[in-house]
């Protein structure tokens, strides 16, 4: 009955001019693209930061979105 999504957060960084997402499992481990994470990652709409669809999915899936550090 119970959904066991694994679940994790998420941050946005900035890299050259673009936001680019982050994901990691727990606070312990580092933040990686969203890209390294093919079993989440989905594509982008054109002219869109690049995450923002698996950010949304995530979302959904109860992911803590972390505020981006300075």
């Amino acid at each position: 009955m119970s959904e066991t999504s694994p679940s994790g957060q998420m941050l946005w960084k900035l890299e050259g001019s673009d936001r680019i997402l982050h994901l990691r499992h727990n606070p312990s481990e580092p933040w990686r693209p969203y890209e390294e994470f093919p079993q989440y990652a989905l594509p982008d709409p054109q002219d869109f930061s690049k995450g923002i669809a698996t950010f949304m999915a995530l979302l959904k899936k109860n992911w803590e979105s972390v505020k981006s550090e300075p």
